[in-house]
């Protein structure tokens, strides 16, 4: 989908402002989950997630060594799209680069 705006020049706002702005709004909305919010903005999930909390939006687990359920879930989702788009891995390399 593509949509254009008519905004003033005076507008302090640069065009990824304006779409993490959005993303960030349909986010909250709950339109769009915490992946697609990301993917609108070409940003990873993980960064995504900390702009969430560093807004308030979302409050991270208070064991700084848990990883957040929406992150997990977001992951799971993804894992699954890839699965279903037969982009797998062998088990032989999933363990690549473990040690580095």
């Amino acid at each position: 989908m593509q949509i254009t705006l008519d905004l003033p020049d005076n507008l302090a706002l640069t065009e990824s402002d304006l779409r993490r702005e959005v993303a960030i709004a349909l986010f909250q909305q709950n339109i769009l989950l915490i992946e697609q919010a990301a993917q609108v903005i070409a940003m990873d999930v993980d960064d995504f997630y900390q702009i969430l909390v560093n807004r308030g939006i979302l409050t991270p687990p208070s064991d700084p060594d848990d990883d957040p359920n929406e992150l997990i879930f977001a992951h799971l989702r993804l894992s699954l799209q890839q699965v279903k788009a037969g982009n797998l891995k062998p088990i032989s390399e999933l363990w690549d680069g473990i040690d580095d």
